[in-house]
């Protein structure tokens, strides 16, 4: 798949920048650790693994001063009225 590539019919394109897709080969063992460990946490087995990744990069001086922020899922916060 191309960053480019339209998204599918009836399907608005995500705003913000574009994530890269990667195919991982993992032991199935070790996902179902990693899923374990995403659930004990409230994330999915991949925004576990891009945590852990993050993390890793930071703590080696490896993490790009340029690299977005994880996106934040769910609900948006609740907005007060305006006075």
């Amino acid at each position: 798949m191309t960053d480019d590539a339209a998204p599918p019919p009836g399907r608005e394109a995500r705003r913000g920048p574009t994530r890269k897709q990667m195919l991982l080969r993992l032991d199935p063992a070790v996902h179902d650790a990693l899923a374990r460990w995403a659930s004990d946490e409230l994330r999915s087995a991949n925004a576990q693994i891009e945590f852990l990744l993050r993390r890793a990069l930071s703590e080696a001086g490896r993490l790009p001063g340029g690299a977005s922020p994880i996106p934040r899922r769910g609900r948006p916060p609740k907005s007060t009225p305006p006075d």
